[in-house]
């Protein structure tokens, strides 16, 4: 069977390991098993300046993008100014990840974005956010525990027929959230194709033939989860198209 190779954007972070207290670039490994689970072979694509006007340099290099969660996008990236609850930017990042989405959306490569992933998708296709929906939304569901997974859970349900349903059900599905911003003008080219019971935006896809996707939720602690398997699939169907 043939592994395609998931590029894995990952994050910029300073971190401690053994005697060191370090600048890195991080990919949990639960995401990173997911693929791997799928028969994918996961290559983590760490923040490179190269890759803000020359994204090719690393999507040449793969057969599908995954973009993990993380602190909130800079809100200037979307026209707006930061929320005073909103993490501080970092630009290399966001760069980043926006330039290889704006490339991987005009080549139609399989895209998985999580959490944090999918509002770049939607500020890549000229979308914005809601920056603090506590405030804005009177809703505190979506991150009830800061640091947690467990009791961070609450129903999404699935369009029938999109790629979301196909991979997750399309009978409500409890997922696991933890974010404090959400999709507020959707871009361009995005259909919503799952949402919550209170009408938060918790999927996305962009239209098309390309197996292009967001979701709100994190589906990388949950072993039961396919939506990371379904990019890996995706991803081996266009490689064996190519090379037919």
């Amino acid at each position: 069977m043939t592994s395609p190779a998931i590029g894995v954007c990952a994050a910029l972070e300073q971190a401690r390991w053994a005697v060191w207290d370090l600048p890195a670039a991080l990919a949990p490994m639960n995401y990173i098993e997911h693929v791997q689970n799928a028969g994918g072979t996961a290559l983590i694509i760490p923040p490179d300046p190269a890759l803000v006007d020359a994204p090719e340099r690393a999507l040449d290099r793969i057969d599908g993008l995954l973009l993990l969660g993380g602190p909130d996008i800079g809100a200037a990236r979307y026209g707006a100014e930061p929320h005073p609850t909103a993490d501080p930017p970092v630009e290399l990042r966001d760069a980043v990840e926006l330039a290889l989405v704006a490339e991987a959306r005009r080549r139609h490569l399989p895209m998985l974005g999580i959490c944090r992933g999918m509002q770049v998708i939607n500020i890549a296709c000229g979308g914005t956010l809601v920056q603090h929906l506590p405030e804005s939304h009177s809703t505190e569901e979506h991150r009830r525990r800061t640091g947690y997974f467990a009791g961070n859970e609450h129903g999404i349900t699935a369009r029938e027929g999109s790629r979301v349903a196909r991979a997750e059900g399309e009978h409500p599905v409890e997922v696991a959230s933890h974010h404090h911003q959400a999709v507020d003008r959707l871009g361009d080219g995005l259909r919503v194709t799952a949402t919550a019971a209170d009408g938060m935006i918790e999927a996305l896809e962009v239209e098309g033939e390309a197996w292009q996707v967001g979701v709100q939720w994190h589906p990388e602690p949950d072993p039961g989860s396919r939506i990371i398997a379904a990019l890996v699939e995706a991803a081996r169907a266009a490689l064996a198209g190519r090379a037919a």
